[in-house]
């Protein structure tokens, strides 16, 4: 008996070995040595778990690869090692390490057709201690003891992954590319690829075959990379640096909870996608080219192209015209430009000023100069067709730049709206060229020929009649234009918001802004509210401004005009959107601000198609942005300014999706120690207004608070509280708000383009600071300062209680007047009938 037990428990213990072999054989590691093998049945997994690498077909593709993809996501491959040699339909096919200790992929009968190969010889390379290792970024290296001998994320692949490098040899030209895929299931090359310039300059190019096709800016030392890549948050950075002969680009993130790549798609687009971890879709954040502007060389050489809202246009730089005017017409402009007058290189040569521009392609680099000395060095050199200096403080750096021969791949106002940075660049003209400003102005306006030609063909008698009329006029009007310039300017010297050396803005003639806007052509308006249209502009002292005019019907007037340019030009932050000039001319009232090309928040939140690019993270930097805003504004500005028109319409974004906060027409001041005042002309948004000013005309910092917390609600939620009432969900916005929070269903709030993406602590400590800044008593509402530190704290950190906020039910009358009986004396009633409510 005793010796049938002992044959039981041998063979158990065989077996049990045997399985243990078995299951070794099929389970996945993350390295690869000699003898064993990636086959069909294996594959190998990174130590993390993010990558595993075997074998794949794409699509309906009969033929299979040996690739590296996402270990929970299959379908998206990041590398492929055999893209020239697909394997057949039912090919049989082995990894392994041969004796040589490269990497060998092996197919055919009897596997032995070499189909790929690493390739690595010389430097006494042995496959003994060789092992080829899978890492949690996504690179297959294989190493020669403790060195790293090859990697994939040298190789030809179409995706730029997190610290992978695309660099190039500034002493060979030598580089990686990334290559794109032929069709979308077909990982053979393409047609396009993209890496650093092979010349050394600092730059990006997509090439379509051997041909440029996109080009990035020059990068400048100095200037991060989100100048030229998107800011995709969540802990993203880029980094630029030199190691020897190599220059390179690479780039990461510090949040391990989300990944990022950068593919090269079968089109020559890049694109950047982003997801989270825990989700299986990937969103698109970013692309290029973005607009026509940004294919290579679109206007030719010493052609310059701007990006209009549906189409891009080309024209001439100043002193050159087009090469074959009869292509322009037709919409070819491979031909360039070509120059009005030679150069003569005898003095009479003289340097234009282009603003914000793309600096052109083949640039040399003259070392670390100053200015003067940049320009000195171009100027004696006839064949030097422009000069560019870069203001940066690394003493080591080049920071003057020279070009040669033709300008080609200009961009005009690169800052606005397209992937990288503009700058100053000064092309070389003949002095005749030149108008008395300097040059700056570009010449090309699509009109501006057809204008010429007009004018010349009027007579003289025509000119002198008009001439006489204009004359004529001015005289009989004098008296009555130097009377309101008088008060105008006597007004903007006497109050303290205005005086002479307060106020350092420009003033423009209205043929400038008529110019700037095409005659205020619809094709520019950006857009239309209270105050009038706002119209996109180009003036040389700025490049692309956005620029306001007052309408004749609006019922504000000049007070408010008046208002809103002495406002704005005592006030300097980060967050509030900038004013850079003004025009006044008769009855035209005219306002000239920086130009922000996102356009305004509601674009983005209330569009069920671009609500998906204002990701959590977006969102909170909004929010964030708007509240340090007002708290200027009421507390570290010179002046203690109320805004009362806080709404997302009038919070602008630039092109990193910073908010500044613009409309300040209905703004008031405050001395430093008054903390309420009252009026029987209410004025703001439907929607935003707090009940306090809407019963009783009486308006305070809190009035600010309340209409912030309005907006921040429906950041979180993707909801319009003025289109909200009276739906079956609650009759207000604020009321769904304090329902859900109440029921402890905050979030249920969220709008669900961020359930995914949002910190859920984070984002429940916004519902609860917005539902403060409702509350319906002002007293009950914190200050901003306490609004900024609530948003800054830890989301757990106790805050004051909540209450009922205003505007919760139909009866919302009732729940004011209650409200009021219950606080204290100290905001008095107000009985005054409030005649004006005007939505803006």
């Amino acid at each position: 008996m005793a010796g049938d037990m002992g044959w039981v428990y041998c063979i158990s213990f065989v077996l049990l070995a045997f399985l243990c072999i078995f299951c070794n054989l099929g389970a996945s590691t993350d390295s690869l040595r000699r003898g064993e093998s990636v086959t069909l049945n294996r594959t190998l997994v990174s130590t993390g778990g993010n990558f595993a690498l075997g074998f794949f077909r794409p699509g309906n593709s009969s033929s299979s690869f040996l690739g590296i993809w996402y270990n929970t996501d299959n379908n998206t491959v990041i590398w492929v090692a055999n893209r020239d040699s697909p394997l057949p339909q039912d090919s049989e096919a082995v990894l392994k390490l041969g004796d040589d200790g490269n990497l060998v992929l092996l197919g055919g009968r009897g596997n032995t057709n070499t189909i790929w190969s690493t390739n690595i010889s010389g430097g006494g390379f042995a496959g003994n201690s060789s092992v080829a290792l899978l890492l949690d970024s996504g690179d297959l290296i294989v190493k020669q003891g403790e060195s790293v001998v090859w990697e994939s994320f040298d190789g030809d692949s179409d995706a730029l992954m997190p610290g992978m490098r695309l660099k190039v040899n500034k002493k060979t030209g030598k580089r990686n590319l990334i290559r794109s895929w032929i069709g979308r299931d077909d990982p053979r090359p393409g047609k396009f690829s993209w890496g650093m310039d092979p010349k050394g300059s600092p730059q990006f190019l997509i090439w379509k075959e051997d041909k440029p096709y996109y080009r990035s800016n020059l990068y400048q030392d100095g200037f991060t990379y989100s100048r030229y890549f998107p800011t995709l948050g969540y802990s993203a950075y880029y980094s630029f640096a030199t190691e020897n002969d190599d220059e390179y680009f690479s780039y990461g993130y510090a949040d391990t909870s989300i990944q990022i790549r950068f593919i090269l798609i079968p089109d020559g687009h890049i694109q950047a996608f982003l997801r989270q971890k825990k989700s299986d879709n990937w969103l698109i954040r970013w692309q290029v080219p973005a607009t026509d502007c940004e294919f290579y060389a679109r206007c030719g050489a010493f052609g310059t192209c701007e990006q209009n809202d549906s189409d891009s246009v080309c024209c001439c730089l100043t002193g050159f015209k087009p090469k074959s005017q009869k292509d322009w017409d037709k919409g070819d402009y491979g031909g360039g430009c070509v120059r009005r007058k030679d150069l003569q290189c005898d003095g009479n040569d003289r340097f234009m000023r282009l603003p914000r521009m793309k600096w052109p392609d083949h640039s040399t680099s003259l070392g670390n100069m100053t200015f003067e000395e940049c320009e000195i060095a171009c100027s004696r050199n006839c064949s030097c067709s422009a000069f560019a200096y870069a203001n940066i403080s690394t003493d080591s750096s080049v920071n003057c730049l020279n070009w040669f021969g033709d300008l080609v791949d200009l961009t005009h106002n690169y800052s606005a709206g397209l992937n990288g940075f503009g700058q100053d660049l000064y092309v070389r003209v003949h002095a005749s060229e030149l108008d008395g400003s300097g040059g700056n102005e570009h010449s090309a306006r699509k009109n501006k020929g057809l204008v010429a030609i007009i004018v010349a063909s009027v007579s003289a008698f025509f000119l002198v009649a008009v001439l006489a009329y204009i004359l004529n006029r001015k005289y009989f009007r004098r008296k009555d234009w130097v009377s309101k310039k008088s008060t105008l300017v006597n007004s903007m010297s006497t109050t303290p918001l205005a005086g002479k050396d307060d106020i350092e803005l420009l003033q423009f003639s209205l043929f400038r802004i008529i110019d700037a806007t095409d005659n205020f052509d619809e094709a520019n308006k950006l857009g239309e509210g209270g105050f009038g249209p706002v119209y996109k502009g180009f003036l040389s002292e700025f490049g692309m401004v956005a620029i306001k005019r007052l309408s004749k019907r609006s019922s504000q007037g000049l007070e408010e005009f008046m208002n809103e340019l002495k406002l704005i030009a005592k006030l300097q932050h980060t967050n509030l959107v900038s004013l850079l000039g003004c025009c006044i001319d008769d009855e035209e009232k005219i306002l000239i601000y920086e130009y922000l090309p996102k356009r305004s928040l509601d674009t983005f939140l209330f569009d069920e198609f671009k609500k998906d690019s204002l990701d959590w993270s977006t969102r909170f930097q909004i929010i964030e942005g708007v509240a340090q805003g007002i708290l200027y504004l009421h507390k570290y500005s010179r002046l203690k300014v109320i805004h009362r028109d806080l709404k997302a319409s009038n919070i602008l974004l630039d092109e990193g999706m910073k908010p500044k906060i613009s409309d300040f027409g209905m703004a008031r001041i405050f001395g430093i120690d008054q903390t309420q005042a009252e009026t029987n002309h209410v004025v703001g948004t439907y929607g935003y207004i707090p009940p306090e000013y809407v019963m009783q005309g009486q308006f305070s910092e809190k009035s600010d608070v309340f209409s912030f917390g309005v907006l921040l609600l429906e950041i979180v939620s993707g909801q319009k509280n003025s289109n909200f009432f009276q739906t079956k969900l609650s009759f207000s916005l604020l009321g769904w708000a304090w329902e859900n929070w109440k029921e402890g269903r905050a979030l249920e709030f969220i709008d669900p383009a961020i359930s995914e993406s949002c910190d859920s602590l984070k984002v429940v400590r916004c519902i609860e600071v917005g539902l403060l800044c409702v509350q319906a008593i002002p007293t009950d509402r914190p200050t901003m300062t306490e609004v900024v530190l609530m948003l800054s704290n830890d989301p757990a950190a106790p805050i004051p209680a909540l209450k009922e906020p205003a505007f919760v039910s139909s009866n919302s009358n009732a729940i004011v007047s209650t409200s009021y009986r219950e606080s204290s004396d100290s905001y008095s009633r107000n009985n005054v009938t409030i005649s004006v409510l005007n939505p803006r």
